[in-house]
């Protein structure tokens, strides 16, 4: 007898990254040296402190067991004070905060706790893949809406009024925008809230990057009422240099995190104790951390931007993030054409626009995530590709 897997697993493909990793990693194990600008992992390690807090912790016996799936309150608390110091928004950390082990895993929870098979979620176009992936998973409709260059990469609210909203139940935003590096506007963020409310669509923003080359970090929650229709999750894995450790949170009104944490409580058994309390004192970084970490990007920055240049690319010098998002200005040739291309000509991997949506497809995009030295040995072999 034939076995099959769920319709659900049929529907969906295995994650872009997961299957180019395998590629790079084989080329490594040849003796290939692939310098891989693809992955917007940070490199560097969290704050001293945060290691010290780990260490300790770690050596209390009792630190050990199951935790609770609402988190310490040290953590809770952590990110209440956080959300007040940098973006002057009030949340009750007994309540309206759920840690999560990452963000990716909020957008499978936030999925299975709001829609039902058949509903409508938006999904920006482009965007995260995960959006569409766990949307598949869950069943649900996706209506995509498009982000193009010469708005800003901000969603058109006018064209949005024309689909059946009366089918949609749930709009993912992300701002700031990857990976186009599109900045937040408070302007797009009140467009959001008062259309949720008006037609009784929760509004998701997915927020991890404010911190990264951005002085101005911005929350959603920040737009009078946002509470009552929003969700906003956050990361520390890029703005506190901890991607590997899967520490995120989701924040809202009571109801809405209630039911986030029916979902999460019956998958998983709580993050391990000694991570949470070296989560919090990472909360507790200070704007110097902050922009000795930004310095450190902005430098590599600018060796982004002469690789961009070097494939003939232009992009948009106000971008935020971790990445650098580039137009291929060659009509001839397509984003995973020139990815693979440089991938097995110069053994440098960057990421093909298209894994993020139709809209994506004329684009590529850098990570600042590799040494300076190594993203100039990218630049060097990208020139000789060239014949320079």
């Amino acid at each position: 007898m034939e076995i099959k897997p769920s319709q659900r697993v049929e529907n969906i493909k295995e994650y872009y990254f997961s299957t180019k990793l395998k590629e790079v990693a084989a080329m490594k194990a040849a003796g290939e040296d692939v310098v891989s600008l693809g992955i917007g992992g940070p490199d560097r390690p969290p704050h001293h402190s945060v290691i010290d807090a780990m260490t300790d912790a770690l050596n209390c016996p009792s630190n050990h067991g199951y935790q609770p799936h609402v988190g310490v309150p040290e953590l809770r608390e952590g990110f209440a004070k956080w959300y007040r110091k940098w973006y002057d928004v009030d949340l009750d950390p007994k309540s309206e905060i759920q840690p999560l082990i990452g963000s990716k895993e909020g957008v499978t929870h936030i999925s299975l706790a709001f829609l039902n098979p058949g509903d409508g979620v938006l999904v920006p176009n482009p965007g995260y893949p995960t959006y569409s992936s766990i949307s598949k998973l869950v069943g649900a409709e996706i209506f995509n809406y498009d982000l193009v260059e010469e708005s800003g990469w901000q969603p058109d609210f006018e064209a949005l009024e024309k689909l059946p909203l009366d089918r949609i139940k749930l709009m993912w935003l992300n701002y700031p925008h990857m990976p186009t590096g599109a900045r937040a506007r408070m302007e797009t963020f009140e467009k959001a809230i008062a259309f949720g409310k008006k037609h009784g669509i929760v509004i998701v923003n997915d927020n991890p990057y404010s911190f990264i080359l951005n002085d101005n970090p911005m929350s959603i929650m920040q737009v009078d009422g946002a509470k009552e229709i929003a969700i906003e999750m956050n990361s520390l894995s890029k703005s506190h240099n901890m991607p590997g450790w899967r520490v995120g949170m989701a924040a809202s009104n009571q109801t809405f995190i209630s039911w986030i944490l029916k979902v999460k409580s019956n998958i998983d058994s709580g993050q391990f104790k000694p991570l949470m309390l070296a989560a919090a004192k990472a909360l507790e970084a200070d704007k110097s951390w902050h922009d000795e970490v930004n310095a450190v990007y902005a430098s590599r920055r600018k060796v982004a931007e002469k690789i961009m240049d070097e494939l003939g690319c232009t992009f948009d010098p106000t971008q935020s993030g971790l990445f650098l998002w580039g137009k291929i200005n060659d009509p001839a040739v397509t984003s995973e054409a020139l990815a693979d291309r440089l991938l097995h000509e110069a053994k440098v991997f960057l990421t093909p626009g298209f894994i993020f949506g139709s809209n994506g497809e004329r684009y590529i995009r850098i990570s600042l995530c590799a040494t300076e030295e190594r993203m100039n040995e990218a630049l060097d072999r990208i020139k000789k590709l060239n014949g320079k």
